[in-house]
């Protein structure tokens, strides 16, 4: 068994394991000076690109205005680049996938704030308080047999 400490000298002479360190944040670019980023929310996975320029976004080779008409979504999109104050310094391309619009641009969003912070890890604190670092991992759940839904039961009735 261990040894028994007998006096306060002894056991402040104890060093604590050493702490473990968080881990370093490094940029992350291709030799076209672009971070890549996977998005994912509900059923819908983006891909995205990001590099310094005038802030055009992009997603399946349609302007954003397009692909997401709703201002909703495009604000959604942009919720990222105006917590880290980079509105407008940044072009955004993006293919997205799967689930519906709002879960795409949900996808993005996420995928925008990953590549951010491989662009520039010093940004990491001020998208992980805004949340947008987190994977909403909030999914449909399967409809169950003996069900109408996945929770709904058919109508009872009596007769």
């Amino acid at each position: 068994m261990a040894e028994t400490m007998q006096t306060l000298e002894e056991l402040s002479s104890l060093k604590p394991a050493a702490a473990a360190q968080p881990p370093k944040y490094v940029q992350k670019l291709d030799k076209q000076g672009r971070a890549y980023a996977t998005g994912k929310r509900k059923d819908a996975v983006a891909r995205v690109w990001i590099k310094m320029g005038a802030g055009k976004i992009t997603v399946n080779t349609r302007p954003v205005e397009t692909y997401f008409a709703r201002p909703v979504l495009r604000m959604l999109i942009q919720q990222p680049l105006v917590a880290a104050n980079r509105q407008g310094q940044f072009d955004v391309v993006c293919t997205v996938s799967g689930g519906g619009l709002s879960g795409q641009a949900g996808a993005v969003r996420h995928g925008i704030s990953k590549a951010l912070m491989r662009h520039e890890p010093e940004l990491r604190p001020a998208l992980k308080r805004g949340g947008f670092l987190t994977r909403d991992s909030r999914v449909v759940e399967r409809k169950k047999y003996g069900r109408a839904k996945a929770r709904r039961s058919f109508q009872f009735s009596k007769r």
